[in-house]
């Protein structure tokens, strides 16, 4: 195999595809990024067996073929090259000689035999969203997704395609994370899947903002196309809990106040909630909102935000950075809280479809 290739261009392809590959895989093969050069292309592939994704560039192909490079001492030796051309030549052993300038670098590859085969579902589900759109549910979601909870379900993102919307969650048991966003699709493709966190962090770096995103469902396995990066990704088989009734029927007291201000309170209380708790007691009175926060040993902390409130004192106890996730992720000056009481469930929400649920911490 034989092909001449801009630095700029190769260098794009391989970070395209090089993150799927965190760490030593277990088969040697897995840390190789599988090289196809043929026409005018050379097709870049890598993959972790759960999740695959595929990228190319333009090159100039002198003799057709493919080989598997290790990936990481690829990028390595590429992001080093002087800015040009760069010459490779990969012999019948899979040895690769790479010339940039005056600087040769000689690596050796493995077999492209072993590498794992990627089977593309034929007549999926198709959906189209704009990768702008796309790139804000998820940033509006993904934070509370499980790090920890055994339920297979809750580690990943699900995204729901009933009744001309795409719907997204996110919960860990403790908060609930979810926004909606008018999307036109056929009835016959109306489906429930959930998608890993690892594929929604690869998602989310191959966004540019622009442009749509193609979404293909069939067979538990979804591919995202975005650009001309393709990533495919097994989707978790199991069964998302009810997330709508997780929202509190019941909210009499609505209480609005500034984003950034209350932002600002929580980041200042949060010096104080030191300890693995987590704790912030806010204390919801007639336009004034005191957040508080401390130890006895160590010392406490009180903020004061002005809010549009005109119930009864309320007083309730959350983790901080859980009420700042959402705060962070909303991009209105104001915002909605609704609240029945101290040990009930609080509600956020904002001018468009989106709505964060978060328990409250025991009362000591």
């Amino acid at each position: 195999m034989k092909f001449k290739i801009t630095k700029s261009q190769f260098l794009e392809g391989l970070k395209a595809v090089q993150n799927v590959i965190l760490g030593k895989a277990n088969l040697q093969i897995l840390n190789n990024v599988k090289l196809t050069a043929e026409g005018d292309k050379l097709k870049l592939t890598t993959t972790d067996i759960d999740i695959t994704v595929k990228t190319e560039a333009i090159c100039e192909v002198s003799e057709p073929g493919e080989t598997t490079l290790p990936v990481k001492l690829l990028v390595a030796a590429i992001s080093k090259s002087e800015e040009g051309v760069i010459e490779v030549d990969v012999d019948h052993e899979d040895k690769a000689t790479i010339k940039s300038g005056k600087a040769k670098y000689k690596i050796n590859g493995l077999s492209p035999v072993n590498f794992p085969r990627l089977e593309e579902k034929e007549d999926p589900s198709v959906f189209n969203i704009d990768q702008a759109v796309l790139g804000e549910m998820i940033r509006k979601t993904s934070y509370a997704t499980s790090q920890e909870d055994t339920r297979r379900a809750l580690k990943g993102l699900m995204f729901s395609f009933k009744g001309g919307r795409l719907t997204m969650v996110a919960t860990d048991g403790r908060r609930m994370a979810m926004v909606e966003h008018e999307l036109e699709f056929s009835p016959m493709f109306e489906t429930d899947i959930i998608v890993p966190q690892k594929t929604v962090m690869e998602i989310t770096r191959a966004l540019k903002g622009e442009g749509k995103t193609v979404l293909k469902v069939k067979d538990k396995q979804v591919c995202f196309e975005i650009d001309n990066i393709k990533i495919y990704s097994k989707l978790i088989d199991d069964t998302y809990p009810n997330y709508r009734l997780v929202i509190p029927e019941n909210t009499p007291h609505v209480i609005q106040v500034d984003r950034q201000l209350l932002i600002n309170a929580l980041d200042r209380a949060s010096v104080m909630s030191i300890n693995e708790a987590r704790s912030t007691i806010l204390d919801f009175n007639e336009n004034v909102l005191t957040v508080s926060s401390g130890q006895s040993e160590i010392g406490e902390v009180k903020d004061e935000v002005a809010i549009k409130y005109l119930g009864e004192r309320i007083e309730a106890n959350f983790n901080p950075s859980y009420l700042m996730d959402a705060l962070k992720a909303i991009d209105d000056d104001e915002i909605t809280i609704k609240i029945a009481n101290g040990q009930t469930p609080i509600i956020i929400t904002c001018s468009i479809p989106f709505i964060y649920v978060l328990m409250p911490l025991r009362q000591k």
